[in-house]
């Protein structure tokens, strides 16, 4: 299965000529490749983040349902990391601000 996370846009920059940026997924954050949506994307932009690759944006609510499905799916032992990672994006997203 592949697994696409939305994560939100916290910085862009370039970095040997590809557009890279911090993104959050509810408080753990990573470097990703931005190329696929460098055009359109901009900080505070949520992203379907792919093994480090920004695949396509969405709005807020469509990654509030994502992260919404991903709690559903986890309810499964084998995929705690998952839930939590998923809880902990929704906590992000109700964050003022956001």
């Amino acid at each position: 299965m592949c697994l696409g996370i939305p994560g939100r846009i916290i910085e862009i920059r370039e970095d040997r000529g590809l557009p890279v940026g911090t993104v959050d997924f509810g408080g753990v954050r990573r470097e990703v490749c931005l190329a696929y949506v460098a055009e359109e994307a901009k900080v505070g932009d949520y992203a379907i983040v792919h093994v480090g690759f920004a695949i396509s944006l969405v709005d807020e609510a469509e990654a509030r349902k994502t992260f919404e499905v991903l709690q559903a799916m986890s309810q499964l032992d084998e995929l705690e990391w998952m839930r939590e990672t998923a809880e902990d994006s929704l906590a992000g997203l109700e964050e003022p601000g956001r």
